[in-house]
């Protein structure tokens, strides 16, 4: 029975030397590559892409892709990942991700984090690098989890990694008129006349554009535009936008549309798919939704 005792402790200190060695080795190699984990043994955070889905006039919906890598001995599984998103040093989106995330030993994997970001938040800060000709920012994450396993003495791993990337601008799109041409018992046909600043390095396509066109709260008119509509890198592009309606939709209009448009309010929706080949990623294959509020007194005189 002792002699027992004696060999399984003999094989215990083995193993434990060998696992000592082997992490040694690996420490040496991973500070020979340069510091890729920060010169220690611990689990990496890599961020991958980032790709803008949605884009309303309040919020912009957008997930960032990361690589979680494990070059431990260990698994580890972490209930909760908490993360803050940077432009240019300054905090836009802290949120968390609530789904659990499980790591076997020396192995990798992919996570998608959503994120939602307000508008407002982000444009203070665009307008602010505009105003210093920055053309190209730094985006960051700074990501933090509890382990439900020590590494290497530490429940929390926190790890902030960061990406000079092209500043990326939302279009601006800018009712000009409503230009309603011959109106007749069957149909009216109007044109929506837009501007559409681009204040990005690339040219954006619009495609797929579909719109509706409500004055006083009444939908008069709704469009497709199926094509590609090119807008030109950092200037303002005017497109026409043609729309077909029935007459007896805007003939209980017609007297506020003549004789009161400073209080005859419109609404403009827009939704739109944004191709931007060659340019940033974030932005191709986007969704952008838009809507345009004014009165009929603040459009265009010819």
């Amino acid at each position: 029975m002792k002699k027992g005792w004696i060999v399984a402790l003999l094989l215990l200190f083995v193993g434990a030397i060998g696992a000592y060695v082997w992490y040694s080795r690996l420490k040496h190699e991973a500070q020979t590559e340069g510091g890729a984990y920060d010169d220690t043994l611990k689990p990496r955070l890599e961020m991958s892409t980032i790709e803008i889905t949605n884009m309303d006039d309040d919020v912009i919906t957008m997930n960032v892709k990361m690589l979680i890598d494990n070059p431990l001995p260990v698994g580890f599984k972490a209930n909760k990942l908490r993360y803050t998103v940077y432009i240019a040093k300054t905090p836009i989106i802290e949120e968390s991700y609530a789904k659990t995330v499980e790591i076997e030993p020396g192995d990798s994997t992919f996570i998608t984090l959503p994120m939602k970001l307000q508008n407002k938040k982000m444009m203070a800060v665009l307008n602010a690098l505009e105003q210093k000709d920055v053309d190209s920012t730094t985006y960051g994450v700074r990501a933090a989890f509890d382990l439900d396993v020590p590494v290497l003495g530490e429940r929390t791993f926190t790890q902030t990694f960061e990406k000079r990337l092209p500043t990326v601008y939302v279009p601006k799109i800018k009712i000009e008129d409503l230009d309603f041409g011959k109106m007749g018992l069957k149909r009216t046909d109007v044109a929506a006349k837009v501007s559409i600043e681009n204040r990005n390095s690339f040219p954006i396509q619009f495609t797929d554009t579909h719109y509706r066109v409500s004055i006083d709260g009444k939908e008069i008119a709704e469009g497709h535009q199926p094509e590609p509509v090119l807008i030109k890198k950092q200037a303002t592009t005017s497109v026409v936008f043609p729309v077909t309606m029935k007459p007896g939709n805007t003939l209980s209009l017609l007297p506020k549309m003549l004789f009161n448009k400073k209080d005859t309010p419109f609404l403009v929706t827009m939704q739109s798919k944004l191709i931007a080949e060659g340019g940033n990623k974030m932005l191709n294959e986007s969704r952008m939704n838009t809507v345009v509020r004014g009165t009929l007194a603040d459009l265009k005189k010819d």
